[in-house]
């Protein structure tokens, strides 16, 4: 026979279905890292359908979930905590460097260039730069020595600067947008630029060049977040934002253009007339 049920019983259910609510809650939180992960991925997936083209690396500002009974004020000293054991590219630790930013991409995996290099190439330079110049990527010869601009096209580089009065010794820094080289030369991958594009941000955040110069069609469209052609951007300056700065920013052609076409040293020469210019007029240009 069976015996009525009482509150005792109604509230032995009630705990039983909280209980099993709240497990199935907890297990639909997400850590901020884990909602990044997949925002990241969405905004790849989106950019690919749309044109083929990504428009660059978004800032995301997700929190830990809280998991039932937890305190609010709990998630964001967790999700802090969490950031500054496991710094990334798109994330720099509270105190960055650019020896971290090296060692950062001397262990990235996150695209399959570096899967092919033989070394990666975070760039050289001052470490107070009147101007950084940024090319697309590095080549063979990069990839063999491990430094950026090095082979022919990287010495007359080094002319074309020396020709202002400017040095990768003395008061310019060298990078480029990916710091692996693609295979067979060719350009960068819109993935593989973006996967590369915060540690050369965390540079530029870093090193907080006066000036920008960048060599080449595929580093004036990745910062510039343009398809415009390189014959369009040169001969202007525009304006690059990163963090609380605003960089003047030059393109010109890339040394091995110039290499490939005698036709097009006149033009890069007067971009760099333009640059020397700017920096003389500048009341604070000749400081590093």
């Amino acid at each position: 026979m069976a015996l009525p049920r009482g509150k005792g019983d109604a509230e032995q259910r009630a705990r039983a279905h909280n209980r099993r609510r709240g497990s199935a809650e907890a297990g639909d939180n997400l850590t901020a890292e884990e909602k990044t992960t997949v925002a990241r991925f969405l905004d790849i997936a989106v950019d690919s359908l749309r044109d083929n083209y990504r428009s660059g690396e978004r800032a995301y500002q997700f929190s830990d979930d809280i998991p039932p009974g937890e305190s609010a004020a709990a998630a964001p000293i967790a999700a802090e905590e969490s950031a500054a054991a496991a710094p990334t590219a798109e994330a720099a630790p509270v105190k960055d460097s650019l020896e971290q930013i090296a060692a950062g991409v001397h262990s990235c995996t996150a695209c399959p260039l570096g899967e092919t290099r033989n070394n990666a190439v975070p760039g050289e330079g001052a470490g107070r730069p009147l101007v950084m110049v940024i090319g697309e990527g590095p080549g063979a010869d990069e990839d063999a020595a491990g430094r950026p601009f090095v082979g022919r096209a990287g010495q007359l580089l080094d002319k074309m600067l020396h020709s202002i009065g400017l040095s990768r010794d003395t008061n310019c820094f060298i990078a480029n947008v990916v710091k692996c080289r693609p295979p067979e030369n060719r350009d960068p991958l819109p993935e593989e630029r973006a996967a590369c594009l915060a540690f050369l941000k965390r540079q530029i955040r870093i090193l907080r060049p006066k000036y920008i110069l960048c060599a080449g069609r595929i580093a004036a469209q990745t910062l510039l977040e343009t398809e415009a052609p390189i014959g369009k951007l040169r001969g202007q300056f525009a304006e690059l934002r990163v963090a609380d700065m605003a960089v003047p920013l030059l393109a010109t052609y890339h040394p091995s253009a110039l290499l490939r076409n005698e036709d097009l040293k006149r033009p890069a020469w007067e971009d760099l007339k333009m640059l020397r210019a700017a920096i003389t007029e500048d009341p604070a240009g000749g400081e590093s």
